[in-house]
């Protein structure tokens, strides 16, 4: 019994040391390791520093404004970015408490709330309208959003196969973030806080680039934004409990009338292994598809002069490829020139 106790408390001592080593380890980690620069610039807008990157020359053109999904930042739009500036003047930033971006007030977060503070910023940096809005996957609800509340500013809008107001109601996801990986992104976000899962990403795992056709230093970028810090893993969180609120009061903007409108939909909207887990709950995911491709049509239909595109790509590589990039691009430029002549 007594070498049995004795067993005990060394293995106890043992794992507390490990513990102990290892706290200390991520705590020289987040001291000591390289923070993740801005690609962009920080601008305080009502106290809020948001990191915006605005490109290219302003010209005849309107300016392009491009708004992330969720989960998403301004890397992500990458190519949608560097194959308009030199055209037209582009921005992009990232909402609020995303990224680089610093997080306000909770309290304070309505869904109109993130369509004022991109107004403020455009008026802060000096951009002047008339604007096209894109907006891939949730960015699409924010930018009827903005449309809604500043109708005489926005000249054309682009939804790159953007979340619909009613997707929860008729698809079979009912959520952005499923309960089971609300405790993941918790976990993550505890172990990034100290310092735990930037030592493991930099001493055991190995960088991987995604092969989802944008260049390495933004995975490089993400991975060490990741490792830093946990406000990441908790934006997810924040963004799970606004989405309904979002998608709700998208569905509540005006009618888009005559205004020009482009609708690009992948084809692909499922992995295998996304397709199998819905088959075995009794899910056809052939009619998820369906449903999609409806609802997309319901977004070219906002508008009387609507124009949807069909693309073969996922819903991530419809604007992460550069050849997806550039013909949506080449879209966006040839509204812009319309626009421009119409006046």
């Amino acid at each position: 019994m007594k070498l049995f106790l004795k067993i005990l408390k060394f293995i106890g001592k043992l794992l507390a040391g490990i513990l102990i080593l290892l706290l200390f380890s991520g705590l020289c980690y987040r001291l000591f390791s390289t923070k993740p620069i801005a690609p962009g610039k920080l601008v305080n807008v009502n106290g809020i520093d948001v990191h915006v990157r605005a490109e290219g020359e302003k010209t005849s053109l309107p300016t392009v404004i491009i708004e992330a999904g969720a989960h998403s930042n301004t890397d992500m739009l990458h190519w949608l970015a560097e194959g308009l500036k030199d055209k037209t003047r582009v921005i992009r930033y990232d909402r609020d408490g995303k990224w680089f971006s610093a997080s306000s007030n909770s309290d304070s977060i309505n869904p109109e709330f993130y369509a004022h503070q991109l107004h403020d910023l455009l008026e802060k940096t000096g951009e002047k309208p008339p604007y096209i809005l894109v907006g891939h996957s949730m960015g699409g609800p924010y930018t009827r959003i903005f449309r809604d509340l500043y109708p005489n500013e926005v000249e054309g809008m682009v939804f790159i196969d953007s979340s619909h107001p009613e997707q929860w109601k008729r698809l079979a996801q009912k959520e952005l973030v499923p309960k089971a990986q609300e405790s993941i992104l918790k976990i993550g976000s505890a172990l990034a806080d100290l310092g735990i899962l930037g030592l493991y990403n930099s001493t055991v795992s190995k960088p991987v680039h995604q092969g989802d056709g944008l260049p390495k230093e933004v995975h490089e970028r993400s991975r060490l934004l990741s490792s830093n810090s946990g406000e990441v893993y908790r934006m997810f969180l924040r963004e799970n409990e606004v989405t309904n609120q979002v998608l709700m009061r998208a569905g509540k903007a005006k009618n888009l009338e005559s205004l020009p409108v482009l609708v690009f939909t992948a084809t692909e909207q499922y992995q295998e292994s996304q397709k199998e887990k819905y088959r075995k709950n009794g899910i056809d995911p052939e009619k998820q598809v369906l449903l999609w491709f409806v609802m997309q049509k319901e977004l070219k239909e906002l508008s009387s002069n609507g124009k949807q595109m069909i693309m073969d790509a996922s819903h991530g590589t419809i604007i992460t490829k550069k050849e997806n990039a550039d013909v949506i691009n080449q879209e966006i430029l040839s509204l812009a020139e319309k626009i421009k002549n119409n006046k």
